[in-house]
């Protein structure tokens, strides 16, 4: 039967409007099979581009190879006579050539070409292992931009597919559903052509189809997918200036992309009872409660506390230690803990509330100032992390009650004596707590008694087994004796991307100046103004090591480098800032409270250009975070190596996007030189016993002091600075 004319004209209004429904499912399933898709085809195509800068690295190293080192790789001689003669000067001139291409050259016969070929592939081979890619911000260049956009959207992928979760994929099948039982609908003679029956099934599709797109995920699927596309990408922007603020957040990327994420140590891994390991490997982190990527050792590192419960982490500074606190707190919070207590040093008590607001998604309560027991009283009632300091926790309003999932003890160095009034308080929260986390980068510095103090917190029996002889006769028994209850990696085993750290002792001879200055400290027996001498606020216009710093600075400056100075003395520092002038900051002191030190920080950082941080050591070495600066300035020798690692650590750590240059300025024939000779003991014992890399040759020449009294300078029965003082006095003819 035909239709009516009205009918027909409602027929095609109809199907236009389920046409237009129809291609707006087809547009839902379009993007969100895109967003699902964009993070495998982001990490392949990262992948792919990652592996070209890799390669062309590795033939960076074959240029720089001499054809001579062919030889070298040869097993039998190798006449290369006539390469030579031909302009063939290097490996990499040689890996692209074959046999028969090489046997063209005057003199070159079958078997020199083949042992050529075969001494160039092994080369080529040993080039492409140790080829480390890294990002070079002050030398960008297209490739890498395109892989730092690849990573860019990389996160934002991920990031989109989290936050819409599995809920996406049902919804997705419904639409697919729908959208096959609606498509009649779309065409006006399929549906004149339809049986009743099948028209309604049709139009009652339709309409559903129409509610479901209507649902808030399905537009947020939509947002999702033009987020990802944006990201994906070229817009014009580039990706350089967001790379300088978040290097570590790309190169986390990249490190999970291509699997280069080092988990352990080759120490470690070898030292570690292969029944922690089983234990380690068993636990499934639950990350859902952080908003950072996870270096694959960081994970390791959340794994390895939340296995044996009581652990020292002791991660070389600049790893990122909070993070893996941060996510051992993320997976007890999941598991149904409840009251987590973090204790730090005043100094990076903002930091630490930061880091848990930015990374992760537990509440947090700072409990120091003013409204301390109102803050502690809220934490017990509401639960979250508890961030408070050495002095404060002892203050606080009594908290037995509650149960503590986890106590993060951070710079734990700092309860290294038990005796005092700060170690008994935290150790009495650590024994009550179900998980203790101990943190510090340099756990033992002058004795192993002191390292076997921060076990027995920990585990008493292990710290009964640690006989300091013993350790002294093999520390590698040692590390395996304390390996279930102390985990550490070092910066060069496990951050290959981590930019370079050239270190270098500028040293000066005083002039007149500050050699009369120096003088009359040693002659007046205080150390302490010996230590200042070479550059106190009296010498500066004729001091050699602040001469050397202007020159430092002027350098860092005309490379567009920011420059951190650290001395112990406040009259330093105002003398750094004399010769420094308009490029210098106010100094960051320990008069300072943490927030305005974390504002002149961010300051610091935020300043384009050039820029100068005067920094007083012992309150800007530890905690704080300072990648903005390239350059560091270490005035004079401090009395600890582990003062002078903090500091140094504060610029090189994870997150830095250049090579840091580090300057430690050292007056020859003076109290400098004496520290020096004695602190040469302290870090190699620290080297022995609590670093891993037990492969690396140590230097231990020592400086040719003939003329100096040994004795008395290595009598550890006298105090270092009384030593140091009269064996200065007996040089210089004062006694």
């Amino acid at each position: 039967m035909d239709p009516q004319p009205g009918e027909s004209q409602a027929a095609s209004g109809n199907a236009t409007a389920a046409r237009s429904v129809l291609a707006h499912a087809t547009s839902f399933l379009a993007a969100a099979n895109a967003v699902l898709a964009a993070p495998q085809q982001l990490r392949r195509r990262a992948r792919e581009q990652h592996e070209w800068l890799r390669d062309q690295e590795a033939r960076r190293l074959l240029r720089e190879m001499p054809i001579d080192r062919l030889r070298e790789a040869s097993s039998g001689q190798v006449r290369l006579s006539g390469l030579e003669k031909a302009g063939v000067r290097t490996v990499l001139d040689v890996v692209s050539l074959s046999v028969e291409e090489l046997q063209r050259y005057p003199g070159v016969g079958q078997k020199t070409a083949q042992q050529v070929r075969r001494a160039a592939d092994a080369l080529a081979g040993s080039a492409r292992k140790q080829a480390v890619f890294r990002f070079d911000a002050d030398h960008p260049d297209p490739a890498q931009e395109h892989l730092l956009g690849t990573l860019r959207a990389l996160e934002v992928a991920e990031r989109e597919v989290g936050e819409l979760g599995q809920t996406v994929h049902p919804l997705t099948g419904l639409v697919e559903g729908l959208h096959k039982r609606a498509r009649r609908a779309g065409s006006r003679v399929r549906m004149f052509f339809s049986t009743s029956r099948k028209k309604s099934e049709a139009r009652e599709a339709l309409g559903e189809l129409a509610n479901v797109l209507r649902r808030p995920l399905a537009e947020r699927t939509f947002a999702a997918a033009r987020r990802v596309g944006e990201a994906a990408g070229r817009d014009g922007r580039s990706p350089w200036s967001d790379y300088r603020q978040r290097a570590a957040t790309y190169n986390t990327l990249l490190g999970r992309v291509t699997g280069e994420d080092s988990a352990e140590s080759p120490a470690s891994r070898e030292e570690m009872p292969r029944e922690i390991r089983q234990q380690i490997s068993a636990i499934s982190l639950d990350t859902g409660r952080l908003r950072v990527s996870l270096r694959g050792y960081q994970e390791f590192g959340a794994k390895f506390a939340l296995a044996r419960r009581l652990t020292i982490l002791g991660d070389e500074m600049g790893l990122g230690k909070t993070i893996e606190a941060l996510a051992v707190l993320a997976h007890l919070t999941a598991s149904g803990r409840r009251h987590f207590l973090v204790v730090c040093p005043a100094g990076v008590l903002v930091n630490w509330a930061s880091e848990v607001v930015e990374h992760s998604r537990l509440d947090v309560h700072v409990l120091h100032g003013r409204d301390r027991d109102e803050r502690t009283h809220e934490w017990v009632r509401a639960g979250g992390v508890a961030v408070t300091t050495y002095d404060t926790l002892r203050r606080l309003p009594d908290f037995q009650q509650v149960r503590l999932g986890l106590v993060v003890v951070d710079e734990a160095h700092y309860i290294k004596n038990p005796d005092v009034k700060r170690s008994r308080t935290v150790a009495a929260h650590v024994r009550r707590a179900e998980h203790a986390l101990l943190l510090t980068g340099t756990p033992m510095e002058n004795r192993v008694e002191e390292f076997k103090q921060l076990i027995s917190y920990l585990q008493p029996d292990i710290a009964r087994k640690i006989r300091t002889q013993d350790a002294l006769m093999d520390p590698r028994a040692f590390r395996r004796t304390v390996a279930p209850v102390y985990l550490r990696r070092n910066q060069e085993d496990v951050l290959t991307e981590l930019p370079e750290k050239l270190e270098l002792d500028d040293w000066v001879e005083l002039g007149e100046a500050d050699g009369r200055a120096y003088r009359k400290a040693v002659a007046d027996g205080s150390f302490m103004a010996m230590r200042r001498a070479a550059c106190a606020p009296g010498t500066v216009e004729g001091s050699e090591k602040l001469d050397r710093l202007h020159d430092i600075v002027e350098e860092s400056a005309a490379n567009g480098w920011k420059v951190v100075v650290f001395s112990y003395f406040l009259d330093v520092l105002e003398a750094v800032r004399t010769v420094v002038g308009p490029m210098s900051m106010p100094p960051l002191t320990g008069k300072l409270s943490p927030e305005a030190k974390q504002q002149l920080v961010d300051r610091f950082s935020a300043h384009d250009g050039p820029a100068v941080l005067p920094c007083q050591i012992n309150a800007g070495g530890v905690g704080m975070n300072i990648q903005a600066a390239s350059v560091v300035v270490i005035t004079e020798p401090q009395l600890k190596p582990s003062t002078e690692a903090q500091a140094i650590a504060r610029c090189h750590r994870m997150g830095q996007t250049r090579k840091v240059h580090v300057h430690r300025l050292m007056a020859k024939d003076t109290v400098d030189q004496r520290l020096q000779e004695i602190l040469e003991g302290k870090t190699r014992l620290f080297d022995a016993y609590a670093r891993e890399s037990t492969t690396k040759d140590r230097n231990t020449a020592a400086t040719d002091v003939t003329t100096l009294n040994q004795d008395l300078l290595h009598d550890t029965a006298i105090p270092m600075d009384q030593r140091i003082v009269q064996v200065e006095r007996q040089r210089l003819h004062l006694d």
